[in-house]
């Protein structure tokens, strides 16, 4: 057990004393939030072009108002009231008299006119938008412009159309909009976590407001940041192994040590390299919020689960990395197996959005059941804020026991076979019988 330990501080010793290891434990989060950290800085930068579109209304009903609510943003809207900085374009309204002898050669030609940059786009109001008839084309508001999906102009057009809409079927109607104000007031559904009873004073709480970082940030951090320990640790396992096998070094390690104990010694100096730079990352993270005065997002209830599971996960894919890394004898075989050993702690990426969003689903709870799946998934349930019952995780755990388990058992006899085994490539008929029949 000794050398065994021995071999580990050595594997930790040189991992973790190599510039590119210091370099990694500064540019990896960066790169996987990259776009998290873009989006904060860029979120106040928008593109402040002035933006013109034209407007056929074939209701007569819409433009006349448009153009007023287009000239009322302008004064209002544009520019901040502190500091008088510009922080959203102007727009300019363009009416064009329907062409109803050839309306398809009209939508063409404005078309090109956005395509030639002399207007951004353009809105074709249909005749019958007021009172929508049987014919849905002629009841219609279309927005065309060469990015319309994604288009903020389009966002804003919704509402003074709205407006107008519910102004005109009033008149129409016979109801003085004065009588009616509270028509137009628009009421949003406000989210709200659930009314709570402090046990200790009896006092009832009230619902904590509903937050979108609370519900798709942290449980994305916390699962890249798991995935991040994971990538720091296992595939350098597989190539570490396939280049002292090459080189022959592994011969000499295993004049001291059995070829099990060689293989756990790299597993316990990829467990302490993980180790390490969670704590460095979940350290730093927690001053940063707490700095931020954000400390209600962090999710300390999830933060035991988090170590527990990246120890377990590290030896489950370590040593699967480990041992297939010993049945190869060139750089290229160990290239075309990185993937398949990665492809557990990928799959998770595929299904995430699916289980932020219902963490207590069905399909959310079987996923996060399914061991080589639960670091990952378990982990992001357990850090939305949706109450989980106690077992899932628990036999979550138990399950990925389990399977580490049979994983160190089958890859300390695939290991034992392939690691002085040289030229015979990695093909999977080998590596099966290597591990269940020796």
């Amino acid at each position: 057990m000794r050398k065994v330990l021995q071999l580990a501080l050595r594997e930790y010793i040189s991992s973790v004393k190599t510039k590119g290891f210091i370099i990694g434990l500064i540019l990896a989060p960066l790169m996987m939030g990259g776009s998290l950290i873009a989006f904060a800085l860029l979120k106040d930068r928008v593109d402040t072009t002035e933006k013109k579109f034209a407007v056929i209304d074939r209701s007569g009903e819409i433009a006349g108002y448009l153009a007023e609510a287009v000239e009322k943003r302008n004064a209002e809207e544009i520019f901040d009231k502190e500091s008088g900085r510009k922080i959203k374009p102007a727009y300019f309204i363009e009416i064009v008299p329907p062409d109803e002898s050839d309306p398809r050669a009209q939508l063409l030609s404005l078309s090109d006119r956005v395509r030639k940059g002399e207007l951004h786009a353009f809105v074709d109001i249909g005749r019958d938008v007021v009172h929508p008839g049987e014919d849905p084309a002629t009841a219609r508001i279309a927005y065309y412009a060469k990015n319309a999906a994604l288009d903020d102009l389009r966002g804003w057009i919704v509402w003074p159309v709205n407006d107008r809409l519910r102004q005109v079927r009033l008149e129409d109607a016979g109801i003085e909009k004065e009588k009616v104000q509270d028509l137009f007031f628009w009421v949003n559904v406000e989210g709200l976590g659930l009314v709570s009873l402090d046990e200790g004073t009896g006092d009832i709480s009230d619902g904590k407001k509903a937050s979108e970082i609370e519900a798709i940030i942290v449980p994305i951090i916390m699962m890249m940041l798991m995935f991040l320990m994971i990538m720091m640790s296992v595939p350098g396992m597989l190539h570490s192994v396939m280049e002292e096998k090459t080189q022959r070094i592994a011969e000499v390690l295993l004049g001291s040590v059995s070829p099990f104990g060689f293989m756990i010694g790299k597993v316990l100096g990829g467990i302490a390299v993980s180790l390490t730079s969670s704590a460095v990352y979940v350290t730093g993270g927690i001053i940063a919020v707490r700095y931020m005065h954000l400390e209600h997002f962090i999710p300390y209830q999830a933060l035991p689960w988090f170590f527990a599971y990246m120890l377990l996960a590290i030896v489950m894919f370590g040593s699967y990395a480990a041992a297939l890394g010993s049945a190869c004898s060139e750089p290229k075989d160990a290239q075309s197996l990185s993937f398949p050993v990665m492809l557990p702690a990928l799959f998770p990426m595929f299904v995430y959005f699916p289980v932020v969003r219902e963490p207590v689903s069905p399909l959310a709870t079987v996923l996060s059941l399914i061991p080589p799946f639960t670091p990952l998934l378990m982990l992001i349930r357990q850090s939305t804020p949706e109450q989980i019952p106690v077992w899932q995780p628990v036999a979550g755990l138990a399950g990925m026991l389990a399977l580490t388990v049979l994983l160190v058992w089958a890859g300390g006899r695939l290991f034992r076979v392939a690691i002085l085994m040289q030229g015979t490539p990695p093909r999977l008929s080998n590596l099966l019988r290597w591990a269940f029949r020796g």
